[in-house]
């Protein structure tokens, strides 16, 4: 995890090789406290993509315990005839 004061982000280019380096976030500090975080936009994608994926598998698991379920062939059918198939 990297940690760098505010003053260093004057310098972009050691901000951004930190960033790709780290393949993570860079927590930015001012008088010591936490105010900032930078990363390299694949990285922020990856972890989009990430929360995006859990939302949906949550999203899942409460129709389970709602009982909003299906067996495989109704799902099957359900599917051909709304797209045609």
């Amino acid at each position: 995890m990297q940690i760098i004061p505010m003053r260093e982000l004057k310098n972009t280019v050691e901000v951004e090789r930190r960033c790709a380096a780290e393949d993570g976030p860079v927590f930015v500090t001012k008088n010591g406290y936490g105010r900032l975080v930078v990363m390299d936009v694949e990285y922020y994608e990856r972890t989009m993509r990430k929360m995006y994926e859990a939302k949906v598998v949550l999203a899942g698991l409460q129709d389970v315990v709602k009982g909003h379920l299906l067996d495989g062939e109704q799902a099957v059918n359900s599917i051909r005839s709304k797209y045609g198939i």
